[in-house]
């Protein structure tokens, strides 16, 4: 833990100390604030009251100490620690450490162009950090923990939860949290013993174009490391099957996401791609190099539970698992079960499309692959290297699998010696020879 926190620190000091002269030489007019704990040298004692005094554009350098939270953000500015420091933001019995808010104008951005960068903000009720409604945001090398102290973990509540964040449960909001937000960045965060790691959802605007990526998101007890769920929207009136805003093409990058989901059983994945109900969208995200190993249900875990006749329809489509490292992950012990230890599970009551698996090394599991989907549901798994003698494919519904050219720890294909096929409406042939090598240098 604490090498992880001294790496981390020296790898932020040296993008702080970019970011900074990127925001002094492109912005000469704005004005640098500056925050200590006594507010010597004509700075501010409080990051409060330096944001309140900041005009847009400014940049405020928060030096080394222990700040009291709730920080709320409806300007653009850029919050940064000072080169060095890692000042912490306590967020005990508030409901967030940093609110970065926009919600006036849902379901349309209301802030945008801010950075926060270089924090240790913990122990809120809810979010470490929640951003809604905003675009051009960036989020760099904080230490988000300890947050979610709201949960009910007994009751899979969380007790007095803005309204706004529909669906929440076991979630409690996360210690990330993005919520209609578009192009923007969540980078180099250590995100740990939340409830879960970090958090995308829909429920006040549409959710779009955002990078998460090279984040270490690990023991979140309660939920997944990285969660895109499409969730009711707030303002929906009557009938409670109104249409999500949605999620759509967000990149989830060269992060490593373990040891989450564990504190209950079937708790979370390494990354979690939902479309939980009628009228959700979550489609075209691309999940992309990633290590994701020893969480709580499979390293990706993709769900959709209901599909009802006359229902608005759900679109949960194009997503693409490319070239991630998937290892030790547990079983779905839900709705969407599989018979063992999972690499990813692909479940869907509605019917699916576009889905494309490729390029994943995947071991130490059960089940590879398992494709539980209803009849008109395809998917392309390809160039994926299938390391053990387990089961590679496990096509548990009536969808079909185009699955050539894998790797099946033989050169004979899925045989019953190497890695296996089960299920009907596979296509396996022709086979790769040898093993794909997802680190060669194309």
């Amino acid at each position: 833990m604490r090498s992880m926190t001294h790496a981390l620190r020296r790898h932020s000091l040296r993008l702080l100390t970019v970011l900074t002269m990127l925001i002094v030489v492109g912005n000469l007019a704005a004005a640098t604030l500056c925050v200590n704990p006594r507010g010597r040298g004509g700075c501010k004692s409080s990051i409060a009251a330096a944001v309140a005094a900041a005009s847009p554009g400014d940049t405020i350098q928060v030096e080394q100490g222990s700040y009291t939270g709730p920080v709320t953000i409806t300007k653009s500015l850029s919050l940064i620690a000072s080169p060095g420091a890692r000042p912490s933001i306590d967020a005990s019995r508030k409901s967030n450490g940093i609110l970065v808010s926009g919600i006036s104008t849902s379901p349309n951005p209301g802030v945008m162009n801010v950075i926060v960068s270089g924090f240790d903000i913990h122990d809120a009720n809810f979010e470490g950090i929640l951003v809604v409604n905003a675009s051009n945001v960036t989020l760099l090398g904080n230490h988000v923990h300890d947050n979610n102290k709201s949960l009910d973990p007994s009751a899979a509540m969380c007790p007095n939860i803005p309204a706004f964040e529909t669906s929440e449960a076991m979630d409690c909001g996360e210690g990330i949290h993005l919520m209609a937000v578009d192009h923007s960045f969540v980078i180099r965060n250590l995100v740990e013993n939340n409830s879960g790691g970090i958090l995308i959802t829909d429920e006040t605007g549409p959710t779009t174009a955002n990078l998460v990526k090279e984040n270490v998101v690990r023991d979140n007890g309660y939920a997944c490391g990285i969660t895109m769920a499409s969730h009711p929207a707030a303002n929906a009136s009557g009938p409670i099957m109104a249409v999500n805003y949605g999620i759509s093409h967000n990149v989830i990058s060269h992060n490593d996401s373990h040891h989450n989901g564990l504190a209950i059983p079937g708790a979370g994945a390494g990354v979690g791609i939902f479309a939980p109900g009628p009228g959700s969208t979550n489609i075209a995200n691309v999940v992309i190099g990633n290590e994701l190993h020893d969480n709580g249900l499979p390293g990706v875990t993709m769900h959709n539970h209901a599909s009802v006749p006359g229902a608005p329809p759900i679109y949960f489509g194009d997503n693409v698992i490319v070239g991630n490292h998937i290892y030790g992950n547990a079983a779905d012990t839900e709705d969407a079960k599989t018979s063992g230890p999972t690499g990813i599970n692909i479940y869907s009551l509605a019917p699916i499309n576009g889905t494309v698996v490729a390029q994943n090394d995947i071991r130490d599991e059960a089940i590879a692959i398992a494709f539980n989907a209803p009849a008109g549901s395809t998917a392309v798994v390809h160039f994926n290297d299938f390391n053990g003698r387990f089961v590679g494919i496990d096509n548990i519904g009536s969808g079909s699998i185009d699955a050539t050219n894998n790797w099946w720890d033989c050169p004979g294909g899925p045989i019953a010696r190497c890695s296996r096929a089960i299920g009907n409406n596979i296509s396996t042939t022709p086979a790769l020879t040898r093993p794909f090598d997802l680190n060669y240098n194309w």
